[in-house]
């Protein structure tokens, strides 16, 4: 549940999420910035109502640089996951990220280096309040720098690992091999590969090039020749990929997560497969 960028009234979100701990998703993911904490507060409540987190679930969040200032210094990380306890009302965090560092105005080298962000998410994991630790980005070249680095269990990417994108696979076969846990988040591009390319335009939040939304709809048509929609083959790109721990998508109504469950079943043949996968070929460089 993540209303990032349009408001979500609190009653509709936690309908949704009353709805999501009754379904076969076992993995919810926010963020300290989500609604500058909103998102967290909404979580919290909900899991006071049941009360404390169902076993067999999985939380994520991330820890934030200060959204005014910039500042990702071990003390602003401090700050972050235990304004994200308190919100969440909960002692214990499974995932904890290092949330959007190409933002920050601390540099790479005070983050990962003594008494900076990085150290002072270990401490917490030494004291048992996180489990793991993740970075969470968009820059495939700087998860890449942080991953090398072998301070971090899991590696999130958003909308660099699709259907017509694969510029995550080099960060995902590197993390495959260290045996971190990959999340790959927005499988549908910000949208388009959701509603398809004549609904909607944008791809990673800006307007897709002409080429693009071109290959977009090759791949739409290739679905309906197989009554196949195009975001049930969004989805199961991610799912279906051996390296991806968790395909994580943003929602903010109830009927979405039946929508995306039943995407994720829909049977899907393997003639489709290679077709959207010459599609994609054709659009490399």
């Amino acid at each position: 549940m993540r209303g990032v960028f349009d408001p979500v009234p609190e009653t509709q979100a936690l309908e949704l999420l009353r709805a999501f701990f009754q379904s076969p998703i076992r993995f919810l993911d926010t963020a300290a910035a989500y609604g500058d904490g909103e998102s967290e507060r909404r979580i919290g409540l909900a899991l006071r109502e049941l009360g404390g987190m169902p076993e067999g679930y999985v939380l994520a969040t991330k820890a934030d640089r200060d959204l005014a200032s910039g500042d990702f210094s071990g003390e602003q990380t401090r700050r972050s996951i235990e304004r994200s306890l308190r919100l969440l009302g909960v002692e214990h965090l499974p995932i904890v990220h290092l949330h959007d560092p190409e933002y920050a105005s601390t540099s790479f080298a005070e983050i990962v280096g003594p008494g900076g962000a990085v150290e002072v998410l270990h401490d917490y994991k030494r004291q048992g309040v996180i489990g793991a630790i993740g970075i969470a980005a968009g820059p495939i070249d700087m998860l890449i720098r942080y991953v090398e680095t072998d301070a971090f269990d899991a590696v999130l990417s958003h909308n660099r690992y699709t259907l017509v994108d694969r510029s995550a696979s080099p960060l995902f076969d590197l993390a495959a091999r260290k045996g971190m846990a990959v999340l790959n988040a927005a499988p549908y591009g910000s949208g388009m590969l959701a509603k398809g390319p004549d609904q909607w335009q944008k791809y990673m939040y800006r307007q897709a090039s002409p080429e693009l939304v071109e290959r977009v709809r090759q791949m739409d048509r290739a679905c309906r020749e197989y009554n196949v929609p195009l975001a049930a083959a969004a989805l199961q790109f991610s799912l279906r990929d051996p390296r991806v721990t968790a395909t994580i998508v943003g929602m903010a109504r109830a009927e979405r997560l039946t929508h995306t469950i039943e995407l994720a079943r829909h049977p899907i043949p393997g003639e489709l497969w290679d077709a959207l996968e010459a599609i994609a070929g054709a659009g490399r460089p």
